[in-house]
């Protein structure tokens, strides 16, 4: 008798940390039927579509307090779980994925109002307010960090890591960079995870012409919100909005400069990446500082405060480590050994425990 292949919901919303590692775990579960859960106008709207199924329902984050305002946030709230419900009724859904956020909520409530299994992902060391909240609803929550399970007494934790997208685990992949970078240079890599980061832009653009005078080549990944995004030229200098091929990228590259978003700093330990990581001052509970910990405590990285870093500062760290390229080489020795290069596969199975039950 052949069975019908299972059904499965996937709710991942809005940033690349979100959405890329449940594309990632999706990759591992090709005999699934997977339909995706998500909002309008989110990153998951441009990249969900040319594979799965997306269902799309208002819904919005508490961020700050409850008050008037948070009560049409309430009825909004009620209305999605009601929606997920009818999406999970009609489609006989028989689990749920979801990587937190907001879109979390009405996910968890609604799956396990059904009775369905629910997994939640937490890449952030710190697990966030949804994550803590609704853990306990969970049937259990896969964290990307070790350190994320003494945050969450009450729930059942399963280190896997964060998975990465097929490309970052690629042998060889470097070749396929189709930027003009000479063979040998150092090459620098600036980026601020999926929406760019304005403030480090500015501090790299008065450090870079003394990179280059030191030799060294930057690819400047500067987001879609900078307005002064092209007012630096350089022969040695590539600035881009986006670009496609992160993993070659992230191996060619001897040095990145980023926030501590869980998703790059997975990527980068994948690809034995050394960095100078700023977490994002502004992040939920300060949670970029606590995933950076995990790489300076290894050796991995080094960090700074964004209010106390200066241009000066920046650049004569990038100097410095451009003139020992023997300590680079071990901070990325460091880097690889921390990665869960199969974190996918765990995580693939963990839900085939939970769902297939």
């Amino acid at each position: 008798m052949v069975h019908a292949p299972i059904r499965l919901l996937i709710a991942a919303s809005g940033t690349g940390g979100h959405v890329f590692p449940a594309i990632a775990l999706a990759e591992h579960l090709s005999d699934y039927q997977i339909e995706w859960l998500g909002v309008p106008n989110r990153l998951e709207t441009q990249l969900v579509p040319k594979q799965y199924r997306l269902n799309t329902i208002a819904v919005e984050g508490f961020q700050q307090g409850f008050g008037i305002s948070s009560l049409g946030i309430l009825v909004k709230l009620i209305g999605s779980i009601l929606e997920v419900r009818k999406i999970l009724q009609q489609g006989k859904f028989q689990g749920v994925f979801t990587t937190g956020g907001y879109i979390a909520a009405p996910a968890v409530i609604a799956a396990r109002s059904l009775g369905l299994p629910v997994i939640l992902h937490e890449a952030n060391a710190l697990p966030g307010k949804v994550t803590r909240f609704f853990g306990p609803w969970c049937s259990a929550v896969a964290v990307g960090f070790e350190v994320a399970s003494g945050y969450l007494p009450r729930v059942k934790t399963i280190y896997t890591s964060t998975p990465v997208r097929s490309q970052f685990l690629e042998e060889g992949i470097e070749a396929s960079l189709d930027l003009p970078i000479p063979d040998g240079v150092p090459l620098i890599v600036v980026f601020g995870g999926s929406q760019g980061a304005v403030a480090i832009n500015k501090l790299v653009r008065q450090c870079a012409h003394a990179w280059f005078d030191a030799g060294a080549w930057v690819v400047h990944l500067t987001g879609d919100k900078d307005p002064e995004a092209d007012s630096l030229k350089h022969p040695q200098y590539i600035n881009l909005q986006f670009y496609d091929n992160m993993a070659a990228l992230l191996r060619r590259g001897n040095l990145a400069i980023t926030r501590s978003g869980a998703g790059s700093l997975t990527e980068m330990a994948v690809c034995g990446t050394p960095a100078i990581l700023i977490p994002y001052p502004f992040a939920a509970e300060d949670h970029q500082t606590y995933n950076a910990e995990v790489f300076t405590s290894v050796g991995a990285a080094i960090a700074f405060k964004q209010s106390e870093l200066t241009a000066e500062i920046l650049q004569n760290k990038v100097l410095d480590l451009l003139q020992h390229p023997e300590e680079l080489r071990k901070m990325g020795e460091k880097a690889l050994a921390i990665a869960v290069p199969d974190s996918a596969e765990k995580l693939a199975q963990l839900l085939r425990d939970m769902v297939e039950k």
